[in-house]
């Protein structure tokens, strides 16, 4: 039996918000109490961004605002800052995800690198302008740098693991509308 588009998509849609509601449930284990001398990536941010760039119908707009303000409350950082940032950032990519279907993994890592470097700056000058305490530069910049390190590999997972592949050119769904 053949899956039909729609059950692909909300598939997808299922599968994104399981794996983000994991990554969020992980995050909030008290596995170590003391203060971090070192920042892992922001796995959620990279799961986000590979399915956006290559499915961008799993993760609809909606998805990712609910996501990201509901991690901004539990992570009690400013309500809506990070969520706007990454919102920005995925629908950024969103609009160019036809032309990096085309593309190798490195020039998509670029471009999601790009987008990275900009929101965690951009995070960094608006905590600064309205003096909000945050944690150190060397912090963010190496949780920055993980998380951009870590995009291959979130990719490598959804595509051997979840089918997360880019359509190809031309393909479009059942009722004619290009993917």
């Amino acid at each position: 039996m053949v899956d039909s588009p729609a059950s692909t998509l909300w598939t997808g849609r299922v599968v994104y918000l399981a794996l983000a509601t994991i990554v969020v449930f992980i995050q909030l284990l008290p596995l170590d109490t003391s203060p971090p001398g070192f920042a892992g990536p922001d796995v959620l941010l990279a799961l986000t961004l590979a399915w956006v760039a290559r499915r961008p119908a799993y993760v609809p707009f909606g998805v990712v605002v609910a996501v990201f303000l509901l991690t901004d409350l539990l992570f009690q950082r400013p309500p809506g800052l990070w969520a706007a940032l990454v919102v920005i950032l995925t629908e950024a990519v969103r609009s160019r995800s036809r032309g990096l279907r085309n593309v190798p993994l490195a020039l998509e890592w670029g471009t999601v690198t790009v987008g990275i470097v900009a929101i965690t700056l951009a995070n960094r000058l608006v905590l600064i302008v309205v003096m909000t305490p945050q944690a150190p530069l060397t912090l963010t910049l190496i949780q920055m740098v993980m998380t951009i390190a870590i995009y291959p590999v979130v990719v490598g997972v959804g595509h051997f693991f979840f089918g997360l592949t880019r359509p190809a050119p031309g393909q479009v769904d059942s009722r004619g509308h290009r993917l």
